[in-house]
């Protein structure tokens, strides 16, 4: 039988499928059920900072509390989520045997820093950033972002001991830079690549709405892209690549472009968790098929530097491509 384990983050995982940060891991029932289907490790669904400020700030409408109730009120809510957060940390390893990573949603600094700490005390095994920055305003340089992205990955790295991961969205000008520079302050892995709200505008109804949340096995493209590169380039951090990979074929291929695993999320909430095991299934009759008996005897062999033609990973071969079209 092939062997399926590998490593992430220096975490030893059964299989490289990891069930990304969402609902289908914010409790310990979902967590249990993903193990049964096969998971190597979940990512819990992470914490948002934004939500609690919108929480703060709805108690604080409610109650008409004055201005400076707001710290006290944000405090309060950020208290009570974080409770609830580590007793999910810490009641998951009791019960399942696989990894846990724990998840933060955030865009500043302040109290994340030491939420970090208390992720690790309560049996966390490694902590995803899930950072987003909105690039906006005109005297914000991307260099000005950038810095933001590496203060708060230096500084939640110092406090903690357990490895941190950078989920990374596909808007930097230069992904290999970025991410060697979050592995200069302490990063071991990064995700690629972070899925966000997408607004659309109802132009019957002429209101706001949003663009589907979940991928499609189309969206692979980019990520496979940039994890074929940044295996090469960046070679001492661990690569997570998620969005898109909806099978077996598309999971292989990750691996093959140089990913240590790969995350699964919207796949599993259109077919459901059991697709797990099917995937898991699949990959080990390609990997018999193939001569290879362990993850690491084929992963990166289609890595950027490993194929005969790395430019075909470049842009410019989009000219390429349509030129054989009349």
């Amino acid at each position: 039988m092939s062997q399926l384990a590998t490593q992430y983050l220096g975490l030893k995982l059964k299989n490289p499928l990891i069930v990304s940060s969402s609902g289908l891991t914010n409790s310990v029932e979902k967590i249990e059920k993903a193990e049964r289907a096969g998971a190597g490790a979940v990512v819990l669904k992470s914490v948002f900072e934004e939500q609690i400020n919108y929480e703060a700030a709805a108690y604080q409408e409610v109650s008409n509390t004055n201005a400076e109730s707001f710290d006290y009120l944000q405090g309060y809510v950020a208290a009570n989520n974080l409770d609830n957060y580590l007793k999910l940390i810490s009641d998951s390893k009791k019960n399942v045997n696989i990894p846990v990573i724990a998840s933060i949603h955030c865009f500043s600094d302040k109290r994340w820093i030491d939420f970090a700490k208390n992720f690790e005390e309560a049996g966390a095994d490694a902590l995803e950033l899930n950072v987003y920055i909105q690039p906006m305003g005109r005297n914000i340089s991307g260099t000005d972002i950038e810095k933001k992205y590496l203060n708060l990955v230096k500084k939640v790295t110092k406090k903690v001991s357990i490895p941190v991961s950078v989920k990374l969205s596909n808007q930097f000008t230069n992904l290999v830079n970025i991410t060697d520079k979050l592995y200069g302050v302490g990063a071991k892995g990064v995700v690629l690549f972070n899925r966000f709200y997408e607004p659309d505008i109802d132009i019957n109804k002429m209101k706001m709405s949003s663009f589907d949340v979940f991928s499609n096995p189309e969206d692979l493209r980019f990520a496979l892209r940039w994890a074929a590169i940044i295996s090469d380039e960046v070679k001492e951090i661990d690569i997570a690549a998620s969005t898109g990979v909806h099978n077996a074929d598309s999971a292989i291929k990750m691996i093959l472009a140089g990913a240590d695993a790969v995350q699964l999320c919207s796949v599993l909430y259109k077919k459901g968790v059991s697709h797990i095991r099917e995937m898991l299934e699949q990959m080990e009759i390609w990997m018999a098929k193939q001569g290879y008996d362990s993850i690491k005897n084929f992963k990166g062999n289609m890595s950027y530097k490993s194929i005969k033609h790395p430019e075909l990973y470049q842009r410019s071969q989009f000219m390429k491509y349509f030129s054989n079209y009349e």
